[in-house]
C-alpha cells in the first residue's frame, strides 16, 4: 500500500475510539498517579465524538477535512487540556493537509509535523518537559526520516510506532513541568507520562491499521 486514501479514514478514526474505549480504566488509572484521573474519559469522549464525525457527513471528504473535523469535534466534546491539545494537533495536521486525498510516507511527516508543532504551540511545552510533545516529536522525526529514505508505508508507519514506544518508554526518566503533574515534581521521575501514552496509542494504531490493510 503507497497510502492511505481518504476512504479509508473513517476505518482509521473507528480503530482510535475502539483503542481509547478499551484503554479509558487503564488511562485512568495511569492519570491517577500524578493528575485528575480524567484522561481515560477524556479520551474515549473525544475519539468517539471524532469517529461519529468523520463516519458521518464528512466520510466522503478530503483528508485535510476530515482531520480538521475530526480536531473540531474532540474540542467540543472534551474541552479539557488534553482534549485541547489533541484537537488542535488534528486541526493543524489537517490544516497541512490541505485538499489531499490520500497521505502517502512524506504526507503523514507532514501532518504529524504540523500535529507536534501545534500541541507544543498550544500547550507552551519543550521536549523533556515530560509531555505529550515528547512522544508527538519523535513520531513526526520517524515518518520524516522514512520519507526521506524513502520507505514504504508499511515499514514506515512501523517505524513511526517504535519510536513512539521508544520514546514513552524514555518519559519515565523526566520530571513533569507542566500541569498537575508538575506539582509533584520528583514523584512524577519513573512513570510514563499519560499524555506521551496517549500519542503512543494513536501510532500504534495507524501503524495497525496500515498493516491490516496491507493484507
Amino acid at each position: 500500500m503507497q497510502s492511505i486514501e481518504s476512504k479509508m479514514v473513517p476505518g482509521l478514526f473507528e480503530r482510535f475510539a475502539a483503542r481509547f474505549e478499551a484503554e479509558r480504566d487503564a488511562l485512568i488509572a495511569l492519570d491517577g498517579k500524578v493528575g485528575d484521573s480524567d484522561l481515560g474519559l477524556t479520551m474515549s469522549k473525544a475519539f468517539k465524538a471524532a469517529r461519529d464525525k468523520v463516519l458521518g457527513e464528512f466520510a466522503d471528504a478530503d483528508i485535510g477535512t476530515q482531520m480538521k473535523q475530526a480536531g473540531g469535534a474532540i474540542s467540543k466534546a472534551a474541552p479539557s487540556t488534553m482534549g485541547t491539545l489533541m484537537a488542535t494537533g488534528f486541526l493543524r495536521g489537517g490544516k497541512a493537509m490541505a485538499e489531499a486525498e490520500a497521505l502517502d510516507v512524506a504526507g503523514l511527516a507532514a501532518f504529524w509535523r504540523a500535529y507536534a508543532d501545534g500541541v507544543a504551540q498550544r500547550g507552551k511545552a519543550q521536549l523533556g518537559d515530560k509531555t505529550v510533545l515528547d512522544v508527538l516529536d519523535p513520531i513526526a522525526r520517524a515518518y520524516e526520516a522514512q520519507a526521506a529514505a524513502g520507505a514504504e508505508l508499511e515499514v514506515a508507519s512501523a517505524v513511526a510506532a517504535k519510536a513512539a514506544a521508544d520514546a514513552l518508554e524514555a518519559t519515565k526518566d523526566l520530571v513533569a513541568q507542566h500541569g498537575k503533574a508538575a506539582a509533584f515534581q520528583e514523584k512524577s521521575r519513573g512513570l510514563q507520562d499519560a499524555g506521551g501514552t496517549v500519542a503512543c496509542m494513536l501510532a500504534e494504531e495507524l501503524n495497525a491499521f496500515v498493516q491490516a490493510a496491507k493484507g
